[in-house]
């Protein structure tokens, strides 16, 4: 492949500023939806009695739940990331 066509590849690639601030507010979304979601189990956990909330705790569902936060918080970091990036593109 020549030169000119890998550069006008990569130029199809990259994000527009319109896809950009479309891919921040889905992304945005969705962590508000995963913030609320938390919260939520947060409060029902409360309500729950210790031997309901011990049950709870070791089924593979809260297991794959903390795995999820776990990775949530991971990827804090490239969020923050990309946030900046869209604050350059304006």
């Amino acid at each position: 492949m020549s030169e000119q066509q890998m550069s006008d590849n990569d130029k199809s690639r990259d994000l527009d500023q319109e896809q950009a601030r479309l891919a921040y507010t889905i992304i945005e979304s969705l962590l508000e939806h995963t913030r609320v979601v938390s919260d939520l189990i947060a409060l029902m956990a409360q309500t729950l009695d210790e031997d309901t909330s011990k049950a709870l705790t070791q089924t593979p569902v809260w297991t794959a739940y903390l795995d999820s936060r776990r990775a949530m918080e991971r990827t804090r970091a490239d969020v923050e990331k990309f946030a900046e990036i869209m604050k350059g593109l304006e």
